[in-house]
């Protein structure tokens, strides 16, 4: 038997390799590809995690924009990253496929770092140099031709960066068969390898490149992520005779969503069938199904059933072809559209965890400027803090995924030993800690400025005799939830959609942290108008002067907030229903 398989590799159904070709299973596909697919995506996190911790750095000391407007700037980069995922997934999804998108999308990544790296190498492209804490100090912000440059190299990284996001861990999941035991397993295995790779590409750029930022130059340090881009996009396409292709439907997902509601909408008066077995579906044994999707029936959003209706008895018997998508739908496509609504209350309540991580990427970082970054001789810089949650994820995420999964599937019998929902759910519990912890050290940071006589001592030229090693409670705290959280939603999301959208559902978690990045410039704002007139400084979060900031009040409401949201969770995720499928059984 195992001579006769080797002579006739098993095909494998709908998928193909990269000349379109049907994909052969142990030739094509696996943990194998997996893992070089990873690699890619580690090297593109090689490249970017610096600019998303450090950038803020950049906008203030190099561009000289104040710190609020630093932090709004850098938010809003990160959060247009995220938000142009979905369009980029859209195009995957329908009509690039998603190896394809992926490709593109390191190839604009690569330009959008190059660009910045000119950038940051011509004096002649930036504002004079001027210190911009000294407060008689009149400072040129960036601006002209050169603020034209700097922004459009920063958001073709964005559209780049979104492009990744939203089409490599969908194509790497789809190395893998759902179907069978065993690869369901390592799909869960890639998820949680997911965010070690993150980890690692993380390490690497908040130790090696933020130090040559922030000591050899930020040209040197944006060349050295322009070089780690361009290995990732060599290595992505070194392993194209691998890969397994999920072809492009060819058909918008998006769209029939869509026709869900506006034919629901237009069949209201109709009444429901009290067997479900009488909604419209197309012939599962016709010819014209094809390689289409079925889904059973499912006793919830009961409303969006009438887009199934059939409005009289002759249309049971006419052919699929000659219906009107936007008056009447199959009923796989009507359960699509309801997957799709019971994920948006459980995305909305990821939201403020992520306004919290904005937090760590602008404030904490400023933080740090003021504190003592000495280890002896060596002086760490305040962007590589993150670099203590990202050392605990990399030996903690192998021991969870290798000891605690198994252990917890023993006695749950669930494949990922808890649901994805569980796993959130401690994930945003973290990140109310996270916070409360943060506005805790902060109150003991400008105590210790406030009793040595240093509220208005200069940032890096001045640090306060206060470790900066008291950031790394929060940031360690908000590692751990990142682990539980992110990664649940990235597993739930592709799980739980429909064939034709899994990289648009990945995009939910990006969607996610997007929206998040945004509130939080809306939120600084907010904040800063609301206490302008309660404040010396004209506001929580004004001005220049961190050490005469209430940044200890700001992380507290951002700790009430996360709470609160935890127990909307709580409601929200006790109400979903996870997709029907065929579970997967599972050998211990």
């Amino acid at each position: 038997m195992d001579l006769e398989t080797r002579e006739k590799p098993e095909l494998v159904k709908g998928k193909v390799d990269w000349k379109g070709r049907t994909a052969l299973r142990h030739k094509h596909g696996g943990m194998r590809i997996g893992l070089l697919i990873l690699a890619t995506f580690g090297f593109e996190q090689m490249a970017t995690i610096a600019l998303a911790v450090n950038l803020v750095t950049y906008f203030n000391g190099v561009l000289h924009y104040d710190f609020a407007d630093a932090a709004n700037q850098l938010t809003n980069f990160m959060g247009s990253s995220y938000i142009l995922s979905i369009v980029v997934a859209a195009l995957a999804d329908m009509y690039m496929g998603r190896f394809n998108a992926t490709l593109i999308s390191g190839c604009v990544e690569f330009l959008g770092l190059a660009l910045l790296t000119v950038q940051a190498h011509y004096p002649g492209l930036r504002p004079p140099t001027c210190n911009i804490f000294n407060p008689t100090a009149h400072c040129e912000k960036v601006g002209g031709g050169n603020a034209a440059l700097f922004f459009i190299a920063l958001y073709l990284l964005a559209v780049g960066s979104a492009g990744i996001k939203a089409a490599l861990p969908a194509h790497g999941a789809d190395q893998f068969d759902d179907k069978d035991p065993r690869e369901a397993r390592s799909m869960s295995s890639f998820f949680n390898l997911v965010l070690l790779i993150v980890c690692l590409g993380g390490a690497a750029s908040l130790t090696l490149i933020v130090w040559i930022q922030d000591n050899k130059g930020w040209d040197r340090g944006f060349g050295l992520s322009t070089i780690a881009m361009f290995l990732g996009v060599v290595l992505f396409t070194l392993g194209s005779p691998m890969h397994w292709i999920q072809p492009v439907q060819g058909t918008n997902t998006i769209v029939e969503i869509v026709q869900v509601y506006v034919a629901a909408i237009r069949n209201r008066k109709l009444q429901l069938p009290e067997d479900p077995a009488e909604l419209y579906e197309i012939d599962k044994d016709a010819e014209a199904a094809g390689e289409e999707e079925f889904l059973p029936h499912r006793d919830t959003f009961r409303f969006l059933d009438k887009a199934a209706v059939k409005d009289t008895p002759a249309l049971q018997h006419r052919q699929s072809e000659s219906q009107n998508p936007w008056k009447m739908c199959r009923m796989t496509q009507v359960e699509s559209a309801k997957i799709v609504l019971g994920m948006l209350p459980i995305f909305c309540c990821t939201i403020i965890m992520t306004l919290c991580l904005a937090q760590l990427q602008t404030f904490s970082i400023q933080q740090g400027l003021t504190m003592d970054t000495s280890i002896g001789s060596f002086k760490i810089p305040p962007a590589s803090l993150p670099i203590i949650p990202v050392s605990f994820l990399i030996i903690i995420v192998p021991v969870y995924d290798r000891l605690i999964v198994p252990f917890a599937r023993k006695i749950t019998g669930h494949p990922t030993g808890i649901t994805h929902l569980q796993r959130i759910g401690v994930g945003l519990v973290l990140s109310s800690i996270s916070m409360a912890v943060a506005a805790t050290v902060e109150v003991k940071r400008k105590k210790v400025a406030r009793d040595h006589g240093m509220l208005d001592a200069i940032p890096v030229a001045q640090p306060l005799p206060m470790s900066v090693f008291w950031l790394s409670f929060q940031y360690f705290i908000f590692g751990i939830a990142d682990m539980f959280t992110y990664v649940g939603l990235l597993e739930l999301f592709y799980s739980e959609a429909p064939k034709g959208i899994k990289s648009l559902s990945t995009c939910f978690l990006w969607c996610s942290m997007a929206l998040g990045f945004f509130f939080s410039s809306i939120l600084v704002k907010i904040v800063n108008r609301a206490t302008e007139g309660v404040t010396r400084s004209g506001g929580w979060l004004a001005g220049n002067n961190i050490n005469r900031n209430h940044l200890n009040l700001f992380y507290m409401l951002l700790s009430i907030l996360s709470i609160s949201n935890f127990f909307v969770y709580l409601f929200a995720a006790s109400r979903y229903k996870y997709r029907p499928r065929i579970v997967p059984v599972v050998s211990n």
